[in-house]
């Protein structure tokens, strides 16, 4: 008899852990997938196109509010766990959920998911969304290429619409993020990738992602989203922490296990960290992953025009994930409002419109700063009549992303721009050197 199981995800995870352990695999049955975190994912299906020959009306997705229902009426035999930058807690709680209706609770590891590439790997994540990995990442791009190596940008998957056409993604210009749809989330990954020359893939199925990137690179570098660990077996796994949210290295689900995997530990945002947070990281290092290499590093502001925000009242929008699931009440919009002198932080929240005011409603921790929201052509705009409706002297965006290529702001504004760079020794080029 087959195994019947449902996969827990968010469009990522979920999607992996089905194609490499249970897509082909005869002795389970996979009911259904649930969705969270990400809007309008529930309802849909993941297509037979993807799915293979055992699922040939592919398989239904599923909100996973109705979970403890679904488990009953599909009689199901095992749950799995497969989405991330969660607390410990959250995961025990849905455990208990499956527990409660009868069926087993189960999380896959890196050797029953991870897949085995033909080229060296270099792999960057983080212990939560909002550390500073994709600077991160820019710099290790940067060094490799300096040394004349060829470099495919492989990133964590965010397929939010199509998913057969999604299958396989490479983008090399700002072009093929129009050609793909791309949400204003996916943007903020892949377009600073590309302004620094970089090749990226994504998509959904993972294994054919990597043998197309083998094809045109001498490395692959794997950059990992929403603290979850690689797809890819890594000969080097460098991971990000951040002291302004000390102790969250040990309390989430999947950062911690990239914590103690880690070979090499980045200790971001040391210049704006206070010290006692940041001993507590170093004592955590100490203890857990004694054997890593530790690199600290800053996250330094540049901001053109920063004069302009000097005695203004500012709309601040910052890059949405760190904001909204990786739980940070700043960015670096704030930060930036705060250095230049900005008189006040407009709150957006009585200028918000449609799922804008939904977000609120659902992270109550966001004060006086805009998250920038995306997913779809019809939120994309609510977020610019959120910004255009603020009576804000100025807008400070500090998403990694050219928002006025995207939206009409009418209203003055700034960018904010962030890149990585070590403090003292060793360094990213050293540990790449002996690599």
């Amino acid at each position: 008899m087959k195994r019947k199981v449902v996969i827990m995800g968010a469009a990522g995870r979920d999607f992996h852990n089905f194609n490499v352990f249970f897509r082909d695999n005869e002795n389970y049955e996979v009911v259904a997938f649930t969705a969270t975190q990400i809007p309008d994912i529930d309802g849909r299906a993941y297509p037979a196109e993807l799915a293979g020959k055992l699922y040939p009306n592919g398989i239904p997705i599923l909100a996973e509010e109705d979970l403890e229902k679904i488990i009953k009426e599909k009689n199901v035999d095992d749950v799995v766990f497969a989405y991330s930058d969660v607390p410990h807690e959250y995961v025990m709680h849905k455990a208990s959920i499956v527990h409660k209706a009868g069926a087993n609770f189960m999380l896959l590891g890196p050797e029953q998911t991870m897949i085995k590439s033909t080229k060296p790997v270099v792999s960057v994540c983080a212990i939560r969304t909002g550390c500073g990995k994709s600077q991160t990442s820019r710099r290790v791009v940067s060094i490799l290429r300096e040394k004349g190596r060829k470099v495919a940008v492989i990133r964590h998957p965010m397929p939010y619409g199509d998913l057969v056409a999604q299958r396989v993604q490479r983008f090399a210009t700002l072009e093929d993020l129009d050609k793909y749809n791309c949400t204003i989330e996916e943007m903020e990954e892949y377009e600073p990738h590309i302004n620094n020359g970089a090749v990226v893939f994504a998509g959904v199925d993972y294994e054919a992602i990597l043998r197309e990137a083998e094809k045109e690179a001498d490395v692959i570098l794997w950059d990992g989203g929403n603290n979850d660990f690689p797809f890819y077996k890594s000969d080097l796994e460098i991971v990000v922490v951040d002291p302004h949210r000390p102790g969250h290295e040990l309390k989430y689900h999947p950062g911690e296990t990239n914590f103690r995997r880690a070979k090499v530990i980045v200790i971001n945002k040391i210049d704006t960290a206070s010290l006692d947070n940041i001993n507590i990281v170093r004592n955590h290092i100490r203890e857990i992953n004694p054997d890593a290499i530790v690199i600290d590093a800053a996250s330094p502001l540049f901001v053109e025009n920063g004069d302009m925000i000097r005695g203004k009242k500012v709309l601040v929008v910052e890059d949405g994930p760190t904001l909204t699931h990786g739980e940070m009440k700043y960015g670096a919009g704030v930060m930036a409002a705060y250095k230049y002198g900005a008189s006040e932080l407009v709150d957006p929240k009585p200028y918000a419109v449609g799922s804008i005011v939904d977000t609120f409603k659902k992270y109550t921790h966001i004060e006086n700063l805009l998250p920038a929201m995306g997913y779809g052509e019809k939120q994309i705009k609510e977020l610019e009549q959120t910004i255009n409706n603020s009576h804000a002297e100025l807008v400070i965006v500090a998403t990694p992303i050219d928002l006025g290529r995207l939206i009409n702001i009418n209203i003055p504004s700034v960018r904010v721009k962030y890149e990585l760079e070590e403090i003292g020794t060793p360094t990213l080029e050293d540990v790449l050197k002996d690599f």
